[in-house]
């Protein structure tokens, strides 16, 4: 019943599926019959006012028709259904107070940021959002504490470790000896920003297509992860908003210093 066959690829991100898939667990009592005797309409009608429970608004009526298809299916062991509905709805429950306690955490974080004043600064880095600037800043402390942006980055492990003896030069690891904790936190900052920051994506985009010294997919999102950290600690320190042209490196000032004039 759960995949509903055909009802989607992977079910559990689906929204609509996760509030079909409560509406019937809600109100089956271990009897899938008594929710297929509500019909259709009303179920997809449940379904529409338990959807904003699990952050969407309109369903996928596709899903909600395929799933209550599903409850009409009389494969598999009938007489166990009661004791692993039983489960699923103490399950789903879980996950419910699990997603209700993780958005009360995640607004008392962005409201600490605000009591800062960092949130609308830190906001001018595109693609951050107010609780991946809050979860950086909260293993990170004080970024004033940290001589330069790259000591930022190197208190996280973020920063190039050689890999060099003798006349032999392997890929360059990152150090690793910081806090995983931070490394993480940008990490996943990282994952959010990239599709609506376009210095970033550039970045990410250069360093995995360039010919020499091509990085992979992860190794690129940790380069992306220490350029993060320096952005976050040249704006809180010296209270300036995030300029893309600078970030990018197409200042005047950046591309004389990336591209010297050769000496006469």
């Amino acid at each position: 019943m759960a995949g509903g066959s055909g009802c989607c690829g992977c079910p559990v991100p689906s929204a609509s599926w996760r509030a079909a898939l409560a509406v019937v667990l809600d109100r089956c009592a271990g009897d899938l019959a008594r929710v297929r005797r509500l019909g259709l309409d009303r179920f997809t009608a449940a379904v529409r006012r338990e959807l904003p429970r699990w952050g969407a608004v309109r369903p996928c009526l596709r899903i909600v028709r395929a799933v209550f298809g599903a409850l009409a299916d009389s494969s598999g062991v009938v007489a166990h259904r009661p004791g692993a509905l039983e489960r699923a709805h103490l399950a789903l429950g879980d996950w419910r107070e699990t997603r209700a306690r993780l958005a009360e955490v995640e607004a008392r974080m962005a409201a600490v940021l605000d009591d800062l004043g960092l949130t609308s600064l830190l906001a001018t880095i595109a693609g951050l959002t107010p609780v991946g600037a809050a979860a950086i800043l909260a293993e990170t402390g004080d970024p004033a504490r940290f001589a330069s942006p790259r000591s930022l980055a190197r208190h996280a492990g973020l920063c190039p470790r050689d890999n060099a003896s003798g006349g032999y030069q392997g890929k360059t690891p990152i150090s690793g000896r910081g806090r995983p904790a931070l490394r993480l936190a940008a990490w996943r900052a990282v994952r959010a920003a990239l599709p609506d920051n376009p210095v970033m994506a550039a970045r990410f985009t250069h360093l995995t297509t360039r010919e020499e010294n091509r990085l992979a997919r992860q190794q690129a999102r940790t380069a992306c992860a220490a350029a993060l950290l320096r952005w976050i600690h040249v704006i809180i320190t010296r209270h300036v908003a995030w300029d893309p042209a600078i970030a990018a490196g197409s200042t005047p000032l950046q591309q004389a210093r990336m591209n010297p004039a050769p000496a006469r």
